[in-house]
């Protein structure tokens, strides 16, 4: 009955317009003839029928047609969903509505189609103006109101709906500005403006439409020449709070105007940087509640525009701006609502901040290293080729600034989260893509190599090896199978593969050993004449175990060891325990330069050449509020403490000892104490500062860090704005030989002259707070982030604040939880010998230091980046070292080797250490080989020895990232070790590995590069002997075991990674390349195999850290000299790989929200060797020969791993997750810092053939 009636009152209401709506013939007597079934939208149906009609038969019925739009006009301001059945998929609405409105010639009509139109597009009308600027609406409008624009006078209501409806359409219109450019609707708007600027409803519509207009910078031009600009000037003129909406919107249009550089000078010419800077200090000081902050940020957005160009900088400054704006941020600071005021405030006097040459006698490194080559192109030619003149003279370019991007303040990105790949780096070219093995080198010159593969051919016959097996092993009996060494020659002494330095006895450290640490080290560095063997006869190390003497004082602080040269004659250095009184003595005596000569009862050593001695002593007595110490207690008892097991291998006399040898260019003559005493991870977890993020780009900055980050701006702002506050005094400086330390007591020392030690000024710029310059890599102008220094003389109770001023990367996990690490000397002889997070009020932000665009390799307008942070000494007269990671020297490594090889069971594992080259300052680069030794020396075991699949792996070929060190570790101690796992897994694999490719640059303090001032993982494709004989080396090992085909199984090279956080891989594939460019993957002929994947989602199931939707398999134009590119398309290996970890931290799984530590890196680095436990049980076909116990191992191990508390529990048939989720590929491994990503990529979706496979599937799938 509902139906029946509600159908007669619709006939009803179309009796007025003398047409009934016939019935159609059918059982139900609310269908109509040619409409749907009348549902609930059937009125809307119906009108949009009648009207159809009307066009079609191009009848004239005004009447009609103005009754039923206004019907529909009713109807979709009164129900949404009437709007939605318009504009649904399918529906012809909106082309009937724009048809009748192309058509009519009734005003009445016109008014009431525009009202729907607005109707439509008003809320939530995203979509909705989609569908209308595709059925032609833009056209159609501006047609119209070209149209109207010929009535003299024009319908002023006619012409504010026209407007309002374009400024809606215009913005989803990516052609709109072109349109409205060539219908000449541009000046129509100017001028209906001119004409009413007292008329506020009809202006502020076309103030909307030109704001649209000038997003076309054409379109924006145009109108500035027809004197726009200054028109819209009359509009926001005098302060007044009348029209404040109609003032919003002019400026809103004024900023988007400005934004042309034409516009800019014009206004600059005209002096409206003054008048801006005027009108916003009247409507600060009236606004006083605060109701009109949106006029006020549209001012700051006009000065932001206009101060994008050199002359509107000048003018701001000129009219002193920066004082304007600071003074008026400043009283913002203690609103918050008026934070984007302050963001805005502060991005604008950066940008016009005068633009400073780093205070530096040259922006290339202080040290300088000859090459023997100089090559002919890239960036150490272009450098060797540079005039002085312009080696970092700031351009004066009018549009300096204009390429860069806005400000960290409103656009930056956490850790390249929004940022993706540009799909122009993408390989498309499908013949780059298939791997084709090339040796591209001749077999006779890789038969150089054999020497470092004496695993193929030894026999064990002097091995004492027992087993069940009947045969011996004869060398008359040709092995069978696939070994294959046609290049095998005799076999050397492994004499001539190990390193000169000598391997010391075979024996644990001991803790009293380790804890030892003396007031004065006597222990001789050879000379450079000298053989470079260590000397152990005068290298002991003599600690008074007790003193007498000390009362209540203990020697607290120590600075550094320090590498003396010192004449034959004075050959005795002695140690002995000081009181308080002695110690000051002491210090008088350092403070001259001259070295400590004491006579002790308790004996002496005697030294020849250059000794090794502890540098200037800071002893004082213990700080009563700090610690009591019993009078009873000697030296030697405070300094000692129990070491855990994890600080075995660190040895502080083998460390010397190999320190003597290693050689450096600046001659390093002191050793950093945190690399003496050695690191253990602390016993507490440090959890990633809380920041609630906010959203940015897509989010923006959490409130909190922005409001630090602003301060922090404020106060390099004043140092503009109060000159006269700046002590700007150098504390430190490498480039001045002859600089001598201050003196006085309030003034903080600094030191980085030790290995990996990177600091080269430090200038005092207020009591508390100093600016930090670090040092170029050598033969290099750039590459600044890696920092390890010392800092002495501080006082407690005192927040200092470090800025380093010359980093390049343009974004970094510093403004997202991460914080650089401390190691106090003072908390070492407490028993805390860690390094530690420390810092607060940590920012990283655009300063005003810039370098030229020659310097910069071309780039406009290259600023440095500020990393700053405050942090509060815990304890007086303290020695602290403060580092952008853990670090991890190149004698540690050696150090590592050394005792690994000591303490290893040869009779169980088959352990070989060479020298694969040395590297241009002489250095040797480790090669280590692992496996483990054969059950026999019988026939079978001998084969089933040689035919194990290789594992090569390599690391640290960037010295800034000592995380991939640590990780290294991890996997040497792992692979060394009695477990039972680990025995599986060496009479798995023979493992090859170079745990550091770059020596050189771990040495000298590089970031980046090695001595040739070259990234190294840049080299692979065509590596020169001469300037990069590691990666030549590493290269031509891995060309060999393609010629003697025994491909390893996986190569996989660590790294570290600055911007993003867990740990993760990148490999290469054909398909998900492919995937991502517009070439159509099906199409193309492609098979390959899935085994790429296995590795990196067996980790995703084993390592706590490892986050398996941050892997990456496409292969990037850009990454094809890298060594995971170039070993899988020249080499020929699939299972190519980078191994990225976090230098911040983790977001999901175990370690969700902390900071990553050498624990977790070194668990790491276990993990990984696990995940190849069961790599080989997924793809061996000889899986029945490994034993039973190898799987319940694993098993165990697995379920261990996966048994934690975190929201992500791993379970081996869970579905792989989405691996392309926010991953920016453009940032592998710390790429150039200054590459700008854009360009969205589109997800994507794996199928469910590849996605979630089981054991048993991915066991078929990838075997070989």
């Amino acid at each position: 009955m509902r139906r029946r009636h509600w159908f007669q009152r619709t006939v009803r209401m179309f009796k007025p317009l003398g047409k009934w709506v016939e019935l159609e013939k059918s059982s139900h007597p609310w269908q109509v003839a040619n409409i749907p079934c009348l549902t609930n939208n059937s009125r809307i149906v119906s009108l949009l029928t009648q009207l159809e009609k009307i066009n079609a038969e191009c009848l004239v019925e005004a009447e009609t047609t103005r009754y039923v739009t206004s019907k529909i006009l009713h109807l979709a301001q009164s129900q949404e969903k009437i709007k939605k059945e318009m504009t649904a998929k399918g529906s012809t609405g909106i082309e009937v509505i724009l048809s009748t409105l192309e058509n009519t010639q009734d005003l009445q009509t016109t008014l009431n189609i525009l009202n729907i139109l607005i109707e439509l597009v008003a809320v939530s009308g995203s979509r909705r103006t989609g569908v209308l600027v595709a059925k032609g609406g833009t056209q159609i409008a501006l047609q119209l109101l070209v149209n109207v624009s010929k009535d003299s006078p024009p319908n002023e209501e006619l012409m504010v709906l026209l407007h309002s409806l374009l400024a809606k359409i215009g913005p989803k219109d990516k052609k709109f500005g072109i349109k409205a450019r060539i219908s000449g609707a541009l000046n129509i708007t100017l001028n209906v403006v001119k004409q009413n600027l007292q008329n506020q409803r009809l202006t502020l519509p076309c103030l909307q439409l030109l704001r649209v207009y000038s997003t076309n910078s054409v379109n924006a031009v145009s109108l500035g020449k027809n004197g726009v600009v200054e028109l819209i000037f009359k509009i926001i003129g005098p302060f007044s709070k009348k029209n404040t909406s109609l003032m919003k919107v002019a400026l809103d249009t004024l900023a988007a105007l400005l934004k042309s550089k034409t516009n800019a000078r014009r206004a600059v010419d005209r002096g409206y940087v003054q008048m801006l800077l005027s009108i916003y200090v009247d409507w600060h000081r009236h606004d006083s509640r605060h109701r009109h902050m949106l006029i006020r940020k549209g001012i700051l957005q006009c000065i932001k525009s206009v101060t994008s160009i050199k002359l509107g900088r000048k003018a701001f400054l000129d009219v002193n701006g920066m004082k304007i704006l600071y003074n008026t941020s400043q009283e913002c600071l203690a609103v918050r609502t008026l934070d984007p005021l302050v963001n805005t405030s502060s991005l604008i006097m950066r940008k016009c901040y005068p633009k400073n040459r780093l205070p530096l006698p040259t922006i290339k490194s202080a040290f300088h290293f000859h090459l023997p080559v100089i090559p002919v192109n890239g960036p150490v030619a272009q450098l060797y080729s540079l005039p002085p003149e312009v080696d970092d003279v700031v351009d004066e370019s009018d549009d300096n600034d204009d390429t860069e991007t806005e400000s960290e303040i409103e656009n930056d990105i956490e850790d390249d989260i929004d940022q993706h790949f540009k799909n122009d780096d993408i390989e498309t070219d499908i013949n780059k893509l298939k791997p084709k093995q090339e040796l591209g080198r001749p077999i006779e010159d890789l038969r150089m190599y054999e020497q470092f593969f004496p695993e193929l051919v030894e026999d064990f016959q002097e091995y004492d090896l027992i087993s069940k097996e009947p045969k011996p092993f004869s060398t008359n009996i040709t092995l069978g199978g696939p070994i294959v060494v046609p290049t095998a020659g005799v076999e050397q002494s492994s004499a001539n593969y190990t390193t000169q330095t000598p391997v010391r006895e075979n024996h644990p450290l001991q803790a009293e050993d380790c804890n030892k640490r003396p007031i004065f080290l006597g222990l001789v560095k050879s000379d450079s004449n000298m053989d470079n063997s260590l000397q152990h006869q005068g290298d002991k190390i003599k600690l008074l175990s007790s003193c007498q003497c000390l009362n209540h004082e203990i020697v607290k602080d120590f600075d550094k060891i320090t590498l003396q040269n010192t004449s034959k004659n004075e050959q005795s250095c002695s140690t002995r325990a000081m009181t308080k009184k002695e110690c000051k003595t002491s210090l008088s005596e350092a403070a001259c330069n001259k070295p400590f000569q004491h006579v002790s009862s308790c004996g002496s050593v005697l030294c020849e050449g250059r000794s090794v001695q502890l540098g200037k002593l800071c002893c004082t007595g213990a700080d009563p509020e700090e610690e009591e110490v019993p009078c009873s207690i000697s030296l030697g008892e405070q300094v000692m403490f129990e070491v855990p097991e994890a600080l075995q291998l660190h040895d502080p006399e083998l460390y010397i000892e190999i320190v003597k040898n290693t050689k450096s260019v600046p001659e390093y003559s002191e050793v950093a104490y945190p690399d003496y005493f050695g690191h253990i991870p602390p016993p507490f977890k440090e959890p990633i500062l809380e920041r609630p993020y906010g959203v940015q780009r897509k989010k923006r900055m959490a409130a909190s860090h922005m409001r630090t980050l602003m301060t922090k701006i404020a106060q390099d702002i004043e140092r503009l704005i109060h000159p006269n506050d700046i002590i700007d005094r150098v504390v430190y400086d490498l480039d001045n030989r002859s600089y001598t330390v201050p003196d006085e007591g309030d003034v903080l020392k600094f030191n980085s002259k030790f290995e990996s030690g990177n600091l080269r000024k430090v200038i005092q710029i207020r009591k508390n707070e100093y600016d930090l310059i670090l040092n170029s890599d050598i033969n290099s102008n750039h590459y600044h982030q890696w920092f390890y220094f010392e800092v002495s003389g501080m006082r407690t109770g005192i927040a200092y604040r470090f800025n380093i001023i010359n980093c390049e990367k343009s974004n970094s996990q510093f403004n997202y939880g991460m914080q650089p690490l401390m190691y106090s000397v003072q908390d070492a002889l407490n028993g805390r010998p860690w390094w530690i997070r420390v810092g607060t009020d940590i920012c990283y932000y655009k300063n005003h230091f810039s370098r030229s665009s020659i310097a910069a390799g071309g780039q406009k307008g290259k600023s440095y980046y500020t990393i700053t942070f405050t942090i509060n000494f815990p304890h007086k007269d303290d020695v602290c070292y403060f580092a952008y990671h853990y670090p991890y020297t190149y004698s540690a490594l050696m150090m590592h080797l050394q005792k690994l090889e000591s303490m290893h069971n040869p009779q169980q594992i088959y352990f070989r250490q060479y020298v694969l080259c040395e590297t241009l300052s002489g250095n040797s680069c480790p090669l280590v080989t692992i496996t483990a030794m054969p059950e026999s020396n019988y026939y079978e075991h001998i084969c089933q020895f040689r035919n194990r699949p290789y594992i090569f792996l390599s690391a640290r070929v960037h010295p800034g990232e000592t995380n991939a060190s640590w990780v290294m570790k991890g996997t040497l101690e792992y692979l060394m070790s009695n477990h039972p796992a680990a025995q599986n897994l060496r009479e798995s694999y023979i493992f090859k590995i170079i745990p550091m490719l770059n020596p050189d640059g771990v040495i000298n303090g590089n970031h980046r590069c090695s001595l040739s001032g070259e990234d190294l993982n840049r080299q692979w494709q065509s590596p020169n002997l001469d300037l990069h004989p590691t990666i030549y080396h590493a290269k031509g090992l891995l060309q060999y075991l393609a010629a003697i085909k025994r491909l390893p199984l996986v190569f996989c090279d660590y790294h570290g990674h600055s911007r993003k956080k867990n740990v993760f891989m990148y490999g290469c594939s054909i398909k998900e390349t492919m995937w991502h460019t517009n070439l159509n993957a099906a199409s193309c002929d492609l098979i390959e195999d899935l085994g790429y994947r296995t590795l990196p989602k067996i980790l995703s199931q084993t390592a706590p850290a490892f986050c398996m939707s941050s892997c990456s398999f496409v292969v990037e134009k850009s990454k094809e000299s890298t060594a995971r590119v170039v070993v899988w398309r020249e080499i020929g290996v699939q299972r190519s790989y980078t191994m990225e970890s976090t230098l911040c931290g983790c977001d999901q799984g175990k370690y969700k929200g902390l900071q990553i530590g050498t624990r977790e890196l070194e668990e790491m680095g276990a993990k990984f060797c696990s995940g190849l436990l069961r790599l080989k049980r997924l793809t061996s076909p000889l899986e029945y020969n490994l034993p039973s116990t190898l799987f319940d191992i694993e098993s165990d191990l697995i379920e261990s791993s996966c048994k934690v508390t975190s929201p992500t529990t791993y379970v081996l048939e869970e579905d792989e997750p989405r691996f392309l989720e926010e991953v920016d590929y453009s940032a592998e491994s710390n790429d150039e810092p200054d590459v700008d990503l854009a360009n969205n990529a589109g997800d994507y979706e794996p199928s469910l053939q590849e996605d979630g496979l089981s054991d048993s599937e991915i066991t078929r799938t990838h075997l070989p």
